[in-house]
């Protein structure tokens, strides 16, 4: 009942009203753009209400600026996609063995297609780009491969198996499939979806030449499958997300942001002329993420930021120095990098807590992320559990400070003698409050001059 009212609702920005007055020059507008420059919105997931209102808001930007564009969309051809979630289902057999095609499917594709054709925008279909050829080649793949060759496996040069495990990841809001009784048949249901994508994009995009592909995430199924075919076919990709700040979006040039701002050169932003009005705003909107009085997106409800007090709490000695560990949400864009020094957050949070073990002298304050409970997909795998399965009793100078307290991050840290990060964006709010910020991920701050960055264990160590 919840999904069908949302299907009538929040999939609709109200395009009717708006444009009811301005018809005719919208009419001319559409016609005028038919010789455009075409651009594909890729939005996919018609059900996905923030990605359908702002990609309509650009559709109809792009339109009035020229160009022709053409909306993709997937109806209902996918085994398992962004849009699903374990919590939604009761029992997670009955995902592994009939997919979202009995439930979500049907509020996902066509209040999209409703919205987008209303507009006089063509909406192509998954479907009208696939072969029984392609659909079969897609199940023989997610059938054949074995579960620890997924994550690896490549479909020309597009990293089909990486997307298909970060999906089901989120899926299950984990950041390993350990302990999931369903977590191979759901994997498996990502890869054929994924492979699917691959070929219903690729075939798209050979069709129709669009100069660009604009969509929102570029990761995740089938969004980073999207982008892999458009970049194979020579179409240039722009991916958007919500940035923390009100009213603001991030849109990256090439794919995701999760690659493109650890891979920015600093030419991009080392020349800025610095001037005083800048350093007040750039500082006041930093002191303005302790409490989130400029963000539409935060974690930190009425925060306590009396250090004092927090030491008080935790058995913090303020006397003696402390060094501050932010971890990430673990599921949370579980892509392959590189650069990383430990194979996942949690190998690296471990590891970490055994080293300060042999330093009494230092504390180590665990400052678990408050979005493992308060965020959009809430974690099914916490930090807190993981530590407490290595040890059961941690040592006396490593002191945690669970997702759900009040504790400011911030407070705390500002006091800190290091921080020690794997991806979180805090990072580079750290750096500027001028901590020494050792990295060990996929941090947005590596590589930009002003951090410790630990490419592996070894020398994450010596960081140390």
């Amino acid at each position: 009942m919840v999904r069908w009212y949302r299907s009538k609702t929040a999939a609709d920005p109200g395009w009717r009203a708006v444009l009811r007055r301005d018809r005719p020059e919208w009419e001319q507008a559409l016609a005028r753009a038919k010789n455009g420059p075409r651009v594909v919105l890729a939005t996919s997931i018609g059900g996905y209400w923030a990605g359908t209102t702002l990609e309509s808001l650009l559709a109809v930007a792009l339109t009035l600026r020229g160009a022709d564009v053409q909306v993709l969309l997937c109806d209902g051809v996918l085994d398992a996609c962004q849009a699903c979630e374990a919590r939604a289902y009761a029992r997670l057999e009955s995902f592994a063995r009939h997919g979202p095609q009995g439930g979500i499917c049907g509020g996902c594709f066509e209040p999209g297609r409703r919205l987008f054709e209303s507009l006089g925008l063509t909406a192509h279909r998954y479907s009208a780009h696939l072969t029984p050829a392609d659909l079969e080649q897609a199940r023989q793949v997610a059938a054949v491969l074995s579960a620890e060759s997924i994550p690896g496996y490549e479909l020309d040069g597009a990293r089909v198996g990486e997307h298909a495990l970060a999906g089901a990841l989120r899926f299950f809001a984990r950041g390993d499939l350990d302990g999931e009784p369903q977590g191979e048949a759901v994997l498996r249901r990502y890869l054929k979806a994924a492979v699917t994508t691959y070929f219903s994009a690729r075939r798209l995009f050979e069709d129709l030449e669009p100069e660009c592909a604009a969509f929102h995430h570029g990761i995740y199924v089938p969004q980073g499958l999207v982008g892999d075919a458009a970049r194979r076919c020579g179409v240039r990709v722009v991916n958007w997300n919500p940035a923390y700040r009100k009213r603001c979006f991030i849109f990256s040039h090439g794919g995701t942001y999760h690659h493109t701002l650890l891979d920015e050169p600093m030419s991009a932003w080392e020349s800025v002329p610095w001037t005083p009005e800048l350093e007040a705003l750039t500082v006041g909107y930093l002191k303005s993420r302790w409490q989130g009085t400029d963000d539409w997106i935060w974690f930190h409800k009425d925060p306590v930021e009396d250090i004092e007090g927090i030491a008080r709490s935790i058995g913090l000695d303020l006397s003696r120095p402390y060094v501050g560990l932010l971890t990430n949400v673990i599921w949370d864009a579980q892509l392959h990098y590189p650069r990383s020094a430990f194979p996942s957050m949690v190998h690296w949070l471990v590891e970490t807590v055994r080293r300060f073990a042999r330093r009494p002298d230092l504390q180590l304050v665990i400052r678990i992320h408050p979005a493992e409970v308060r965020g959009t997909l809430p974690s099914r795998q916490q930090a807190g559990d993981e530590l407490a399965r290595a040890f059961p009793e941690l040592p006396p100078n490593v002191l945690v400070i669970p997702p759900e307290s009040r504790v400011s991050t911030y407070a705390l840290m500002e006091h800190a003698n290091a921080a020690l990060i794997f991806g979180t964006k805090t990072g580079v709010e750290l750096a500027a409050m001028g901590i020494p910020v050792i990295v060990a991920g996929e941090a947005w701050v590596r590589g930009k001059g002003f951090t410790h960055d630990a490419r592996s264990s070894e020398d994450y160590a010596r960081w140390l």
